[in-house]
């Protein structure tokens, strides 16, 4: 098995564990009822909202060179949102990792390396 292929069946069964620990943290405080998709699409919402404060206002410099507290409330924000984007796909029985396969397939389609390298215009404009 290549080392890729190697990662990627660890990275789906961390995904799997971690989509089962979701479930049971959930389920012992009884938040079923509150997870619909809708409430768990606007919860990742104000999360991703809530990382893109930690940047606001930063240079693009500031941005890479974050303080370790900085760095570690950021770790917050993006678990956060991994959290809640795993639970709405444990939900609506998406394959995060399968549609995320399925996607870098499409873009690679609509950004050849010959039109898209070394510039960051859409599709569309290439």
């Amino acid at each position: 098995m290549a080392a890729s292929e190697l990662r990627a069946q660890t990275d789906m069964n961390d995904l799997e564990a971690l989509r089962l620990k979701l479930r049971s943290f959930a389920a012992e405080r009884d938040w079923g009822p509150f997870l619909s998709p809708k409430n768990l699409v606007m919860a990742l919402s104000v999360e991703a909202s809530e990382l893109v404060e930690h940047f606001q206002w930063l240079t693009e410099e500031q941005s890479k060179q974050l303080s370790p507290e900085a760095r570690t409330a950021v770790s917050h924000e993006c678990a956060d949102v991994l959290l809640y984007l795993l639970q709405l796909c444990d939900k609506l029985d998406i394959d995060l990792i399968a549609a995320a396969n399925h996607k870098i397939m499409l873009n690679t389609q609509k950004y050849p390396v010959d039109k898209a390298r070394g510039t960051a215009k859409k599709y569309t404009d290439l």
